[in-house]
């Protein structure tokens, strides 16, 4: 069994959905999961107490959190000592209006920013929750996503996530981390 540190980074909520997601795909691997908010603290990049990181960030107004690029960029090297994986969750990657370079460029400004190319990386759909934003994050949501071609019905929400992927996504990362018993 593995110990993996999952930290995200959400600003929504639906990037902490993924993550919980890729936590029960890991924990059904039989892998010990320890899944934290970026926001939590320093205490999250504690990496030497686990076997394997895996880190989800959101994306808002193009950018992942900035605290989270800087916590990355100065543990950079704890990492790579570990098998490793990035996902982000942005509109761009998926739903009307996809633009999955755009998604692409989200995660190379993200390696460029903190140093680290993560051994596993990819892009997630993420979700419009129009009825859970405040009055002017719904309206420029709605302008920024009319857009880009997408949905602007604002009295419902829109979940774009492939659910499968991400399902897909970690059973991959935990075949790397090897079968329970061993650690990574």
């Amino acid at each position: 069994m593995s110990r993996v540190l999952l930290i995200h980074a959400s600003y929504d909520g639906q990037t902490r959905r993924i993550a919980e997601r890729v936590r029960q795909v890991l924990a059904s691997a039989g892998h010990a999961v320890t899944l934290c908010s970026a926001g939590e603290g320093e205490p999250a990049f504690a990496l030497e107490r686990y076997d394997a990181v895996m880190v989800g960030a959101g994306i808002r107004y193009g950018h992942h959190s900035r605290a989270l690029e800087r916590n990355v960029r100065e543990h950079r090297a704890h990492l790579y000592d570990r098998p490793n994986g990035f996902f982000s969750v942005c509109l761009s990657a998926g739903g009307p209006g996809a633009k999955p370079e755009v998604a692409r460029r989200y995660i190379d400004d993200f390696c460029s920013r903190t140093g680290w190319v993560p051994a596993h990386c990819t892009s997630f759909a993420g979700a419009l929750r129009y009825r859970e934003y405040n009055p002017f994050i719904r309206m420029l949501m709605r302008f920024i996503v009319g857009m880009a071609g997408g949905n602007t019905d604002t009295s419902r929400d829109y979940e774009y996530t492939d659910w499968q992927a991400v399902e897909r996504f970690a059973a991959g990362f935990a075949a790397q981390l090897g079968p329970p018993g061993r650690s990574a």
